[in-house]
C-alpha cells in the first residue's frame, strides 16, 4: 500500500512509517500538520491515509477535520484516524463522512500492538470499516435501552461487527460456525429495529448511529 501520515509527534510520526515499511508498505509521505496533509495527498494519491486527530496549529481537531475533507473530496479515499482518547463526537463524525467504507477510528495505545494496528490499517485501505473496541464499548453502554434485549453472545458479535470483522473472522474469533454467526446477527438486527443489510460497512454504519442515539 501507498501510505499519507500526519502526525504531530516526530517520534510517533517516524514509528508508525518504519512499522509499515517493515510489513512492505510504502510510505509517501509523512507530514506534521492538516495542511501538509491535505497537500500530500493531493500530491501523491495514496491507497489509505493515516491521520491524528489534534494537530497544528490548533491542536483540536485539525486532523479530523482534514479527514473529512479528504473524503469530502474522494469519498472512496480510506482515512484512518488515531486518537489519544474515546471522544465519541469524532467517531461519530468520521463515520458520516464519504461513503462510509474504508474508514477507522483507533485509539493510539494499538498502535502498540504493531500486528493489529497494520491488520487495522490493511482493512480500512480494503474498504471495511474499523472502530476500536473500547469506542464499541462506550457507545454500547450509552444506550441501555435497546441493546439490553441482546443476549451477551449477540452482544459480542456486535462488538466484532463494529470492528469490521466479516462473518468468517467472527466465526473464527468466537469458535462458532458462520451460520451461527449469520443467525446472531439477524437476530440483533432484530432486536434494534435495524433491517438485514448485505452491505457490511452500511450495516456496522447503521448499528453505530443507532447507539449514537
Amino acid at each position: 500500500m501507498r501510505v499519507v501520515i500526519a502526525e504531530d509527534g516526530l517520534i510517533v510520526r517516524e514509528g508508525i512509517a518504519g512499522m509499515l515499511r517493515h510489513f512492505g508498505h510504502e510510505v509517501v509521505a509523512a507530514v506534521a500538520d492538516a495542511p501538509a496533509l491535505l497537500a500530500a495527498v493531493a500530491e501523491h494519491r495514496p491507497d489509505v491515509v493515516v491521520t491524528d486527530v489534534r494537530m497544528p496549529p490548533g491542536f483540536s481537531d485539525e486532523g479530523l477535520q482534514a479527514a473529512i475533507a479528504l473524503r469530502a473530496a474522494d469519498p472512496d479515499l480510506p482515512v484512518l484516524v488515531l486518537s489519544q482518547y474515546v471522544e465519541q463526537t469524532y467517531a461519530a463524525e468520521l463515520l458520516d463522512s464519504g461513503r462510509s467504507a474504508g474508514v477507522g477510528y483507533l485509539l493510539k495505545d494499538r498502535i502498540g500492538d504493531v500486528s493489529e494496528f497494520v491488520d487495522a490499517l490493511v482493512r480500512v485501505a480494503a474498504g471495511r470499516t474499523v472502530v476500536d473496541p473500547e469506542v464499541v464499548r462506550q457507545l454500547l453502554g450509552r444506550r441501555r435501552d435497546p441493546v439490553q434485549r441482546l443476549t451477551p453472545r449477540e452482544r459480542e458479535v456486535l462488538s466484532l461487527m463494529a470492528e469490521g470483522r466479516s462473518n468468517t473472522a467472527i466465526a473464527r474469533a468466537l469458535g462458532v460456525t458462520e451460520a451461527a454467526v449469520a443467525k446472531h446477527i439477524g437476530s440483533l438486527l432484530a432486536k434494534l429495529d435495524l433491517p438485514p443489510d448485505a452491505d457490511d460497512h452500511r450495516r456496522v454504519r447503521a448499528v453505530l448511529a443507532y447507539l449514537r442515539g
